[in-house]
């Protein structure tokens, strides 16, 4: 099966020397050189391990395919559409869910890991995605009667359009098209640091999803890219793997079997000790000083 990925590599080679091109020129601070090698190191990894991962994740979607309920008709223009609306929806929820769950923001906190935000970052790409089964949440889509060349192609095309969108140099487009899609605007507040815009705009190619099920936030500032606390690396091996290690470090301190599934499955910064803070807890503890301090103001 043609991966057109595999095809568009020269593409962002010559898109990504025109952005670091402009950066020079207009001497914007977008760019780091051992920021952007550590991304390409990243990029090249997730395409060598990705000819396996391709073909486990072809063989689960074949092997689903069997049992399909539908009979659906390729030939046909709605199948497309159809799976496309299919694929992006489904894009958000496992998004959604790699913010939300810790297993699989082992894998997804390596597009998060760079300070910078820039067409190199979109090539910072997990290793450990396809192998820790990040396909699973598509399984759906061949059990429906969507052929697993089709899903492939339509998450391929996914990919494609993501790219594009990381990069400053875009301010924003004319309101329907910011309403409707993903844009550089929103995903920039998906790589935002800050606590308001933390665990928000999780859309592939539609940002209709995020409107719909509330993780919508315009970006109001310039965002402060990277993580709540960074891992100040640019070796590859360490940020593929640093958040399965420390993963695996807390699981077997945990303590109890309760504690290690919370650590597992349970969302990025739980501890069962409170040393350590979700997006969830940071944002009610802002929201109490927020509080205090009109009491204090109003007494």
């Amino acid at each position: 099966m043609k991966d057109l990925i595999h095809y568009a590599i020269p593409g962002f080679v010559i898109l990504l020397t025109a952005e670091v091109i402009a950066t020079a020129i207009q001497k914007k601070d977008y760019y780091h050189t051992k920021d952007t090698v550590s991304s390409l190191a990243m990029g090249i990894g997730n395409v060598i391990i990705g000819l396996l991962g391709k073909a486990l994740v072809f063989g689960a979607y074949s092997l689903v395919y069997q049992f399909r309920l539908f009979e659906l008709p390729a030939d046909q223009w709605w199948y497309w559409v159809l799976l496309f609306f299919a694929d992006d929806f489904t894009y958000y929820w496992f998004h959604r869910t790699s913010h939300g769950s810790r297993y699989f923001w082992a894998s997804h906190v390596i597009h998060h890991s760079s300070q910078r935000y820039n067409l190199g970052t979109a090539l910072r790409q997990t290793w450990t995605g396809a192998l820790s089964g990040s396909f699973l949440f598509w399984l759906w889509l061949p059990l429906l009667g969507f052929h697993p060349a089709a899903v492939m192609t339509m998450q391929a095309i996914s990919l494609l359009y993501q790219f594009w969108i990381h990069t400053e140099f875009i301010h924003k487009f004319p309101a329907p098209i910011e309403f409707i899609f993903n844009t550089p605007s929103h995903h920039r507040v998906h790589h935002a640091s800050d606590l308001k815009y933390l665990d928000k705009n999780h859309a592939g190619v539609l940002i209709i999803w995020d409107r719909m099920f509330g993780t919508f936030e315009p970006e109001v500032e310039r965002p402060t890219y990277g993580l709540t606390r960074n891992i100040n690396t640019y070796n590859p091996v360490r940020i593929a793997f640093h958040e399965w290690t420390d993963m695996i470090h807390d699981i077997a301190h945990a303590g109890s079997l309760r504690n290690a599934l919370g650590y597992l499955f349970g969302p990025p910064g739980w501890s069962h000790d409170g040393s350590r803070k979700t997006t969830r807890q940071l944002r009610e503890e802002a929201r109490q000083r927020e509080q205090a301090t009109q009491e204090k103001e109003l007494a």
